[in-house]
């Protein structure tokens, strides 16, 4: 039976009488409510033996088991980087869950996402790493997409895209030495894995908005997929994160077998990419780089991980703040670098801010992008 959920909004004595009808357990506390809580709950206390809602709140967890949902197969960036946060997460929240991986792929991370906000119990008991491209497929009128991104409880993204690229990539033996070559050659073969991931999406604006003659073979389970069948010859090449290069294949990388035509959501070029253009470079009409950046936009919530929509905000709270506690720990930023990985964390309200911003851009632009991501 689903939880009540009451907010503690009145005075210090409504709060109180809303906790001996409902339950401490199912209370969702306010900031406002929960500072008049303080205020009477010692005398309650000595009354009822009770020690207050953040002490409940504390204990909520213990024993208990988080269910980490990714989107993908395994041995991809999402994957990765989420079975660290499930080794490191546990350290933040009181109670010291456990947290189990369970994979889930389909449509890109549509299905999964579709659940989350759906159909997952709202108990604080379940969040997920959500590709980065969903809430935009809401914003260009994807009606596979049934939910309002605005309202999942954002936790944060491991990434704000401060040092990472998106990169055009093809395997060093190809022809293409340049995305000059790749406008004027023979087609690319660029793999991808479904409608809302961004490997197809920006595989699609390479074609469509840079030119680049390029044949988009999608449907792929995940990441470790594409890049199998970069290996055996299969496809030439995708538009990946430098960092998820350096998490799944820094030896294609260091070894010079992998060569960059394009650098996507970046306003200037990667130190390490001197010569590579930007995206941003190659378009000169201002439509046409209005519509680029709304692209890009996700980009800068590049890693998120979400709960379902009003959980407890008590219960919000506490796994919100824990992941950020865990994004600045030292050991977890270790691993993550180890991993190949490069982390610049913010918090959900700045996810759910570029969501907004992103949510403001004109109506043309987005319809386009829509054209592109869902008439096909």
């Amino acid at each position: 039976m689903r939880e009540r959920s009451t907010s503690l909004t009145g005075t210090a004595g409504e709060a109180i009488s809303a906790i001996k009808t409902h339950g401490a357990d199912q209370i969702s506390v306010s900031r406002r409510g929960f500072a008049q809580l303080a205020l009477g709950a010692s005398a309650f206390a000595c009354g009822a033996g009770f020690s207050g809602v953040a002490a409940a709140q504390a204990d909520y967890y213990k024993g208990r088991t988080i269910q980490l949902i990714v989107p993908f197969s395994p041995g991809g960036f999402y994957d990765i980087a989420s079975r660290i946060v499930a080794r490191h997460l546990p350290d933040y929240i009181e109670g010291r869950p456990s947290i189990v991986v369970q994979n889930q792929p389909g449509g890109g991370g549509l299905s999964s996402a579709n659940r989350l906000a759906g159909s997952v119990p709202r108990d604080g008991l379940t969040i997920a790493t959500v590709s980065r491209g969903i809430p935009q497929l809401r914003l260009v009128g994807d009606p596979n997409v049934s939910f309002d991104p605005q309202q999942l409880t954002w936790l944060g993204s491991l990434s704000s895209y401060t040092d990472d690229g998106y990169l055009l990539v093809v395997n060093a033996s190809h022809a293409a030495k340049t995305g000059e070559d790749a406008r004027r050659g023979a087609p690319l073969n660029l793999g991808g894995v479904g409608i809302g991931a961004t490997n197809t999406t920006f595989a699609l604006i390479a074609r469509d908005l840079l030119g680049v003659k390029a044949n988009i073979i999608s449907g792929f389970p995940g990441a470790n997929d594409v890049w199998l069948a970069m290996e055996r010859g299969e496809i030439d090449g995708q538009v990946i994160d430098l960092s998820a290069i350096m998490a799944a294949r820094p030896g294609l990388w260091n070894q010079g077998k992998l060569r960059v035509l394009v650098q996507f959501a970046r306003a200037t070029r990667l130190p390490s990419l001197p010569d590579v253009p930007t995206a941003r470079e190659l378009v000169a009409d201002p439509t046409d780089r209005t519509y680029l950046e709304f692209a890009e936009s996700p980009f800068f919530m590049a890693m998120p991980f979400a709960a379902p929509p009003e959980i407890p905000a008590d219960r919000a709270q506490i796994l919100q703040d824990a992941f950020m506690k865990m994004a600045a720990a030292k050991a977890f930023k270790t691993e993550m670098t180890e991993a190949g990985m490069f982390t610049s964390p913010i918090d959900g309200k700045a996810v759910h801010d570029v969501i907004t911003e992103a949510a403001k851009t004109p109506v043309e632009a987005r319809e386009r992008l829509g054209k592109l991501l869902i008439a096909r």
